[in-house]
């Protein structure tokens, strides 16, 4: 397999912050929007309040969940960069275009 280069590494490892504040961001703006109505418009009972906290905080997971993935799947894939392929096995006929010993 190809070795990074600390280029590499440094962008790869920019990305993953990246996508980590980002998605701490998206996550708390999506637990406001969705538990500030209910909260601070009305006046909802113990149980209603769990709930709504409760659904606010699994969307506000989902959120960041999506956002990380989302950003760190597109990030090789921008620019026209593309994941390294594997490198060839030696004496696997077929996987690396030569012949190995079984042919001859």
């Amino acid at each position: 397999m190809e070795r990074r280069t600390q280029a590499q590494r440094d962008a790869m490892t920019v990305e993953i912050g990246y996508a980590l504040v980002s998605g701490a961001v998206l996550a708390a703006l999506t637990f406001a929007g969705a538990a500030a109505p209910a909260l601070f418009l009305f006046d909802p009972g113990r149980t209603a309040r769990n709930v709504v906290i409760g659904v606010a905080t699994a969307a506000a997971g989902l959120a960041f969940v999506l956002r990380v993935v989302h950003v760190l799947w597109r990030f090789p894939r921008r620019e026209g960069h593309r994941l390294p392929a594997p490198a060839p096995v030696p004496g696997r006929p077929g996987r690396s275009g030569s012949t190995g010993p079984e042919d001859t």
